[in-house]
């Protein structure tokens, strides 16, 4: 058997001030307003770290599906990779990027992600992955009953535009994946940031959904179960996606530092059981309390949809 920990939307924050140019004239400014009236009212430090002690313990994987940044900023990256290293001295890390990691342009043509988080992502098929400006991706990595494969949908997009997009050449490349011996004959679980099936308006999507959902979901066709485990919505939860050859199921983990009232919001963790066979033996969230210092064991939901 083996034990996945799915941890979601960090929105790691830089330990010290930004300077101004950074922000004023970017994108940046909309993020920046974002957290002084809301964001940093609701995202807790000590919940975070509480979050990822909890993950290091009885999990043989971790996998972050994105927004581990707040706003791309060099030193949050810095904070971010720094905390990851703490889990991945326990268990392995596998990180996929989320919009806020790839927040404005610049950050792709550097290429920040991959020289920042490619000690994450290193494949056990590289000679299928896109060189794309967030990474090698799709990233393979082949653990005992299951083939944990990391899909990137960030790329940069204008003010007050979150939606994501994997690309042609990303879907050729998880086809190919998905076909090759190794992969097949174990369970696939997929990692990507943006919500893979959405029962949201088609505006909504285009602005902050999966824009080529539908083709994304084209390329699982052949697949007759898996898992498929996201993010972005800040929300818990569980969704399935039926394909010709069977049924996957569909999991988003909720962000890993959130103060909220409701459990299906608050900070973190969801966890997979996973079969010597490949089955799913347990899909579950470890929800912190409203203090911070427990978590409460508790299965997620299932929901016609994911909105």
């Amino acid at each position: 058997m083996i034990r996945v920990a799915h941890i979601s939307d960090l929105h790691v924050l830089s330990p010290t001030r930004a300077h101004w140019r950074s922000i004023l004239f970017t994108k940046r400014i909309t993020g920046y307003a974002n957290l002084l009236l809301h964001r940093g009212r609701v995202h807790r430090r000590q919940f975070l770290e509480k979050v990822l002690e909890a993950v290091t313990q009885d999990v043989d994987h971790c996998v972050v599906t994105g927004d581990i940044t707040n706003l791309a900023l060099p030193g949050e990256y810095d904070e971010a990779v720094s905390l990851l290293d703490r889990v991945a001295r326990s268990v392995e890390v596998t990180v996929v990027p989320g919009n806020h990691d790839i927040y404005i342009p610049s950050i792709s043509r550097e290429g920040r992600f991959p020289r920042c988080f490619g000690q994450f992502l290193e494949s056990d098929i590289p000679e299928l992955a896109c060189h794309l400006p967030a990474g090698p991706y799709p990233c393979v990595k082949l653990r005992g009953p299951v083939a944990i494969i990391a899909v990137s949908s960030a790329v940069p997009r204008p003010p007050f535009v979150a939606a994501g997009r994997v690309g042609d050449e990303q879907r050729t490349a998880l086809a190919a994946v998905l076909a090759h011996a190794e992969v097949r004959r174990r369970m696939p679980v997929i990692l990507i940031h943006h919500p893979p099936v959405d029962g949201r308006s088609r505006l909504t999507q285009l602005r902050d959904g999966l824009v080529d959902g539908a083709a994304f979901r084209s390329v699982l066709a052949p697949v007759p179960r898996g898992l498929v485990l996201f993010g972005h919505l800040h929300r818990r939860v569980r969704c399935s996606l039926r394909t010709p050859a069977g049924l996957l199921e569909v999991v988003a983990a909720s962000g890993a530092a959130l103060d909220h009232p409701d459990p299906s919001v608050r900070a973190g963790f969801n966890r997979y059981e996973i079969d010597d066979d490949g089955s799913i033996r347990t899909i579950e969230a470890f929800v912190l309390d409203p203090a911070g210092r427990s978590f409460e064991r508790t299965p997620i939901a299932r929901r016609p949809d994911c909105t």
